[in-house]
């Protein structure tokens, strides 16, 4: 199926070819074909996008001035028009990234909840009264930041741009997004769905292009306020030395090389369940992904069995014309990479208990079979970088206390989990672990009412949650002398 939607940009309020009449052309990753030709956005472009968004919020014009209980009803009509265009969104996203129907189902609604979520705090975000001494009344004032860069990775396109949108509007800014070159189209949604809410005109600008240009350019734009960057640590850190430059706060959500602990007193089925989901689903393309298996030596074998068939059993495709469960990794160089991690496994003595290449009767698109490393220790490569892709290692302790330090030995801090029927182990061992997110007996899971974000080296700042409202606030400090 050709793609018909939209492939200009929205800036402002319209949509407009680029300044320059450049393009760029995506590729389904589970053909290897052409998909869509996009308008590729130029350093002017960002300049245009980032005029409209200040424009849009200044104290005096529309958004900023606007009741903010009108502001969550119109967030409400914004959802309402994601949800409209949901079976629409699910396809192209998926053709687009190449994960299935189903994963991409699943990144539509969340981002619907998010909205809804955040439509509801448009009338509750407040200030406080400070007591002071002497005759003197004291308060705080939280105002929006004003424009907000939103620079959108490509393995959750629309769902992680939906995730700092959402709040991000409710608290009265405006915003500029930045979708992947690799995965543009699903962002270019939202402008359809503000422009059909009846969102003031340059409230919602989408820029597709180049990260290296108009990424860029709107990072260290000097008239963007605050800038949300979900990606990788490297480029995260790129991103904010970009911003410093203007003293710009950045929200970062970078790498992950998640640990799921498994204790013998573990629901084992529930446990291999819930392990290969995190680290199989969307092919692995996910920071949060749980790429470490941490099992207790008496029940090594049988969790590792039960993990292996469940990888054997996933069915690879595309999940459109076929009963796939795991789609591609998202483009031929990143393909490469994965398996170049997967030979350096094996290099350094890791065993492949499954998978490990190429899957048979997959001529066309970027498919790798679901992996499973055994006799991986916590200094090979495989277990230190984060690949990114369908690998697991699986690593095995003798107690409590080995578990913990193997978790915790990790330059990333975003999820752990823990599998244990044991309510003392649960939340002691959650105590110790330097990670952002822990998750007991179920992995990985998050809400739009809970806060996602991690330590050490996975970024600073959280999304979701009430703690996204102080994101995209500051707070102003009124003292009046009444004497």
């Amino acid at each position: 199926m050709s793609y018909t939607g939209p492939t200009d940009l929205y800036i402002d309020g319209e949509w407009t070819s680029a300044d320059d009449g450049e393009t760029f052309t995506t590729e389904d990753p589970a053909t290897e074909e052409p998909y869509a030709t996009v308008a590729e956005a130029s350093e002017t472009d960002v300049d245009r996008a980032v005029e409209a968004a200040r424009a849009a919020a200044d104290r005096d014009a529309e958004w900023r001035s606007l009741d903010p209980r009108e502001r969550g009803r119109l967030l409400e009509s914004f959802a309402n028009a994601i949800e409209d265009r949901k079976d629409e969104i699910v396809r192209v996203e998926s053709r687009d990234n190449g994960k299935t129907p189903f994963e991409a189902t699943l990144d539509v609604d969340m981002v619907i909840d998010t909205v809804r979520y955040y439509a509801g705090w448009t009338d509750k975000i407040e200030g406080d009264e400070v007591p002071v001494p002497g005759d003197r009344l004291n308060y705080t004032v939280r105002e929006p930041l004003g424009v907000t860069g939103h620079v959108i990775p490509w393995n959750y396109p629309f769902q992680l741009a939906g995730r700092s949108l959402a709040p991000a509007l409710a608290c009265g800014n405006t915003a500029v997004l930045k979708p992947s070159s690799t995965t543009p189209l699903s962002a270019l949604y939202y402008a359809a769905a503000a422009e059909e809410a009846g969102l003031p005109d340059g409230v919602v600008n989408v820029v597709p292009g180049r990260g290296s240009v108009a990424g860029n350019r709107l990072v260290e734009h000097p008239d963007v306020d605050h800038v949300a960057f979900t990606g990788s640590t490297g480029v995260g850190k790129g991103v904010m030395e970009r911003a410093a430059q203007n003293v710009t706060g950045v929200t970062l959500e970078l790498g992950g090389k998640g640990p799921n602990i498994v204790f013998p007193d573990a629901d084992l089925d529930a446990a291999a369940a819930g392990c290969h989901y995190g680290i199989f689903m969307n092919a692995g393309q996910m920071c949060w992904a749980g790429s470490r298996l941490l099992v207790h030596e008496d029940v090594h074998d049988e969790v590792v069995d039960r993990v292996v068939e469940r990888a054997e059993s996933t069915p690879l495709g595309s999940g459109i014309d076929d009963d796939g469960r795991m789609g591609p990794v998202v483009s031929e160089s990143h393909h490469e990479e994965v398996l170049e991690y997967i030979e350096t496994g094996r290099q350094e003595g890791a065993t492949v208990a499954t998978g490990g290449g190429v899957p048979d009767g997959k001529d066309a698109g970027y498919f790798i079979e679901p992996t499973v490393f055994t006799d991986v220790t916590n200094d090979m490569t495989i277990a230190r970088e984060e690949i990114f892709g369908p690998v697991l290692s699986v690593i095995e302790f003798s107690d409590r206390e080995e578990a913990i330090e193997i978790a915790n030995d990790s330059p990333y801090g975003l999820m752990a989990g823990i599998w244990t029927n044991d309510l003392q182990t649960a939340h002691g061992v959650a105590d110790y672990l330097d990670y952002g997110m822990v998750s007991i007996n179920e992995y990985p899971v998050t809400q739009p009412q809970t806060p996602f974000g991690g330590f050490k080296q996975s970024g600073n700042g959280r999304e979701q949650g009430t703690e996204a409202l102080h994101e995209y606030t500051q707070t102003k400090n009124v003292n009046v002398n009444l004497e």
